[in-house]
């Protein structure tokens, strides 16, 4: 009976775990053996104080790369047995996991971790083509499989009240000098292993655009290469906004990404409604629904993206500790 994982097994794990997204790909997660129990906590030195002062996006962003974690364990056939936020002494780990019973990896398991090397955002313009109901009703499904709900915002009066809670919040973040020095630090026109490659960044927003783009330096679109007139925009949420629920809704969100990968759909997320909290109230109020609204995605059929780079393993990984 294994009594812990090994260094090796958490290796192998972690070039699965970095390829979960981040707000600006920060990346901001480390990695540690402690105990035979794997740990991953929030990198204090890559939180984003302007763009994300309460670090909910970081949180987000680990929940992310646990699910990722999660799913290398369970397919190498070492599942894990999960504990959120282990110490209320040390709020920077979000989670600690340690061997379960060995099994069998379900074929879910195996199509979604075969996902995550081809998930990506996708910030180009879509195809008109409608997202199937199936497709639809998978994306819901795996965010109650983590305790999470999925709202789709169908039908023109609909998508149009959203964007003008979307375009709102934007323009009071493009507001905030830090906001945008921020970001603009994390713009790489050069290789990088962290950052939003120009090339990533989505085409330049031009004013017929319904929904705002966040400004990653990207190229001029190409004639008639609008943004689909009426996308596909689906709100992930919570039950509550803790720490923890945040956490969840990370894993939640990228369960959905990767059932959307697998589906073969497109996907770009639209966080600025949910950092600016009026916004992220007033998106509440309009879907009726209890609970905490904690992520935006576009989701549609679109042409090969370009994934963006990752920081090698090494650079995530503390060694282990001894007590």
């Amino acid at each position: 009976m294994t009594t812990g994982y090994t260094v090796d097994q958490l290796r192998a794990a972690i070039s699965d775990a970095v390829r979960a997204p981040s707000l600006h790909n920060t990346q901001p997660w480390r990695f540690r053996l402690v105990d035979g129990g794997i740990e991953l906590a929030v990198d204090p030195l890559r939180r984003l104080p302007a763009t994300d002062p309460s670090g909910w996006g970081a949180r987000i962003a680990c929940g992310a790369a646990l699910f990722n974690l999660r799913l290398a364990l369970a397919v190498a056939g070492t599942p894990a047995s999960v504990r959120l936020r282990p110490y209320p002494g040390d709020p920077d780990v979000v989670a600690r996991l340690v061997p379960d019973v060995p099994r069998r990896p379900t074929p879910t398991e195996q199509s979604l971790r075969g996902a995550i090397a081809r998930r990506f955002s996708n910030r180009a313009p879509f195809w008109p083509d409608p997202v199937p109901a199936d497709a639809r009703w998978r994306l819901g499904e795996a965010a109650r499989a983590e305790q999470c709900w999925l709202e789709l915002v169908i039908g023109t009066t609909a998508v149009n009240a959203f964007a003008e809670i979307a375009r709102s919040a934007h323009r009071v973040l493009e507001r905030d000098p830090a906001y945008v020095t921020e970001r603009t630090r994390w713009i790489r026109s050069e290789p990088s292993p962290d950052g939003v490659p120009t090339a990533a960044g989505g085409p330049q927003s031009e004013p017929q655009d319904l929904l705002p783009q966040r400004g990653f330096g990207g190229r001029d679109r190409a004639p008639g290469r609008d943004f689909e007139p009426e996308p596909l925009v689906a709100v992930l949420g919570s039950t509550g906004n803790t720490a923890t629920d945040q956490v969840v809704a990370g894993q939640a969100l990228q369960r959905v990404l990767l059932t959307a990968t697998d589906a073969g759909l497109a996907v770009s997320m639209l966080s600025q409604p949910i950092e600016v909290p009026g916004a992220r109230e007033a998106l509440r109020l309009s879907l009726g629904r209890f609970g905490t609204p904690q992520m935006v995605m576009r989701i549609g059929f679109g042409q090969p993206g370009r994934t963006t780079p990752r920081r090698p393993v090494d650079e995530v990984l503390d060694l282990p500790v001894v007590h």
